[in-house]
């Protein structure tokens, strides 16, 4: 991931052996990652069960925040594409239970946000 675009809050794919090194403890016994995309601090990671969402809070970041969703929980997405004068995509997901307002996660151009809610759909669709 670049410097800038993370400074920018625009993620991009990130190395899933770091994912499994450092955030391993939180996956089930058979549980696989597939793929993360990483913002500054903050990942997406999708797994063969779940979507997780590590939001690492504070200055210091000893504050983690994991968020498990099923796959089975979203109800909906949609992919905004960067266009030609815009730096970023855009990935937004509704989830059963979290009211009207989707999630919203910003890509940079770098991390193909088609392959992105692509991934997504094989997900939800299992």
């Amino acid at each position: 991931m670049s410097i800038i675009s993370g400074l920018m809050g625009n993620a991009a794919k990130t190395d899933i052996d770091e994912v499994k090194k450092d955030y391993g403890k939180l996956l089930g016994e058979h549980e696989e990652i597939i793929q993360a995309y990483q913002w500054v601090r903050d990942l997406m990671i999708f797994t063969d069960y779940r979507l997780l969402l590590v939001d690492v809070q504070g200055a210091t970041g000893k504050k983690v925040d994991y968020h498990s969703i099923p796959y089975k929980s979203i109800r909906h997405f949609a992919v905004e594409s960067a266009g030609h004068f815009d730096l970023d995509a855009e990935l937004k997901i509704w989830v059963a239970g979290l009211g009207a307002d989707p999630l919203v996660y910003t890509f940079s151009k770098d991390a193909d946000v088609y392959k992105v809610q692509a991934l997504l759909a094989e997900c939800v669709g299992r």
